[in-house]
């Protein structure tokens, strides 16, 4: 059996080489082999006592990192049923388009979430925030619509329209911008005045492959970002997760600067059609703080300066326990989570 064994387990079990055997040499009484027994067997209960109590504490401490890291921008779920606007969201409408898309808090289920009816229509809800795309970078929200569009086009002015958005907008930072960029947004804001730099703009499409980043049909202000596309998923609630400092960086090709907004939206002012799609809560996370070998890494380093209770052999065995202690760790917390110009990409 000994010999079937991995060789850092081996090791810690015949000696210093992975040759060498146990030794088993005769004991003198039976009360020299049943002390010997205990002995064994406490040290053992020792060793996994307290692999169990570093496990303990490494799942809940992954956890607390991510629950701490979280920030709530859309809590529609503690929202009123009824309500039109929820609370610290406004309307985003569009001076060129008279039909405004309808908003209600309602209840899907036992969650409340927020229902737009788009009947060639568009309009949105927004939401001015602050927030560091280097130290949120995660944005996560649940969707579902009822339909797609038959003339929904991302690459077309007449098929910019999408029975779901979610908008991401960015605020000017003269230190983060291009030449080029900073002469467009000038001219923008002396007209618009006070306006995002860019947005990106995650969309359920009709026909665009997932993942694919494509400018927007109206202005290049705006990036469209294919999250979900056509109709194998209608009808069924939609957890997404996106990294916005990545997809800013693929889509615009330098740093971003702070984000200023969050918006929904869903539109057919283009298409004359009808859609309907609901809303989840939104959030933004940091990345995740606690992987499997930063754990174990972790502990072997916190266990070096402490007294050491066990046998060099059991030492070595209790070692080489924590990357499964780490995994076990990651397991547990994975299983816990559940009106500008042009930004917008409409006719404003």
């Amino acid at each position: 059996m000994v010999d079937r064994m991995p060789s850092n387990l081996r090791l810690g079990l015949t000696g210093s080489k992975p040759d060498a055997q146990l030794r088993v040499e005769p004991m003198r009484s039976l009360s020299q082999a049943t002390s010997s027994l205990k002995e064994g067997s406490s040290k053992i209960v020792v060793a996994m006592s307290v692999l169990l109590a570093m496990w303990l504490l490494m799942a809940p401490a992954c956890l607390w990192a991510q629950s701490t890291a979280v920030l709530e921008v859309g809590k529609f779920s503690a929202s009123q049923v009824g309500q039109a606007l929820p609370d610290g969201w406004k309307p985003l409408t569009f001076k060129k388009i008279p039909k405004h898309t309808s908003y209600e808090v309602v209840k899907d289920g036992d969650v409340r979430v927020v229902k737009a009816v788009s009947e060639a229509s568009a309009s949105g809800l927004t939401k001015p925030v602050v927030i560091d795309p280097k130290e949120y970078p995660i944005v996560r929200w649940r969707w579902k619509i009822d339909n797609v569009l038959k003339g929904s086009d991302v690459a077309l002015k007449e098929g910019d329209d999408f029975p779901a958005r979610l908008y991401i907008t960015f605020a000017y930072d003269p230190d983060k911008v291009s030449f080029g960029k900073k002469l467009k947004y000038k001219a923008g804001q002396a007209l618009f005045g006070d306006i995002p730099i860019a947005a990106l703009n995650y969309i359920w499409d009709t026909k665009a492959t997932v993942d694919t980043i494509v400018e927007n049909a109206y202005t290049d202000f705006a990036q469209m970002v294919v999250v979900e596309s056509g109709t194998q998923k209608v009808g069924m609630w939609i957890d997404e997760e996106r990294n916005i400092y990545e997809d800013y960086k693929k889509a615009f090709g330098e740093e971003p600067p702070m984000i200023n907004g969050v918006a929904i939206m869903s539109d057919t002012d283009n298409t004359k059609e009808r859609a309907t799609a609901y809303y989840g809560d939104i959030i933004f996370k940091k990345a995740a703080q606690c992987s499997p070998q930063q754990a174990a890494g972790y502990l072997r380093n916190s266990l070096k300066p402490l007294p050491n209770p066990l046998s060099p052999r059991l030492r070595r065995v209790f070692l080489a326990f924590i990357p499964v202690a780490a995994y076990s760790a990651e397991v547990v917390t994975s299983a816990t989570k559940a009106g500008s110009y042009g930004v917008f990409g409409e006719r404003e």
